[in-house]
């Protein structure tokens, strides 16, 4: 139990850090578009800030998310689960987040696979005018996968420590 104990509160701890500075992500994302509108108006119109937006974005979401789960925030289907008691809605979880649990790892499976074609074959490069490399995007979406496994597990370990226990340990960091 010590264990469990002690992975949550290092996962918890690292994901919030990288959610809390992943949240700025939104003011970069902002500078972007407001560039892409001035230079529209007044300039040359830039090739970089659609797909650079959208690098950004996925960026902002695919970090977050960790944290996002882990402040509850994600979306939950209350028709039924809002009547539980808190041990049966840790049972509960307990059984839905294996099938998280899977997605992420067939998610990160194809993930790493597409990392490894874009470094192995020169650098994959977007089909845009642009042209940007693509292997940043995909390394950071390999590691939001890796942060959101992670999470995922700690949220096990907190819905087996509840039920074996009685530990509540949703604010661990």
């Amino acid at each position: 139990m010590n264990f469990l104990r002690s992975y949550i509160r290092i996962v918890d701890r690292f994901n919030r850090t990288i959610g809390r500075f992943v949240m700025y992500g939104l003011f970069v994302l902002m500078g972007i578009l407001l560039w892409s509108s001035i230079s529209k108006a007044f300039f040359t119109p830039s090739l970089w800030t659609l797909e650079m937006a959208q690098f950004v974005m996925v960026g902002y979401y695919i970090l977050g998310g960790p944290y996002a789960m882990q402040m509850g925030a994600n979306v939950r289907m209350d028709l039924f689960y809002g009547e539980f008691t808190p041990q049966k809605k840790a049972q509960m979880d307990c059984i839905t987040v294996l099938f998280l649990i899977a997605y992420l790892g067939v998610l990160l499976w194809g993930g790493i696979d597409s990392t490894m074609y874009s470094f192995q074959y020169g650098g994959e490069r977007s089909p845009t005018a642009w042209r940007p490399y693509l292997w940043p995007i995909k390394v950071t979406m390999v590691f939001g996968i890796v942060l959101m496994l992670l999470q995922s597990l700690s949220e096990l370990a907190k819905d087996i420590l509840f039920l074996k226990t009685g530990e509540e340990m949703r604010d661990a960091v």
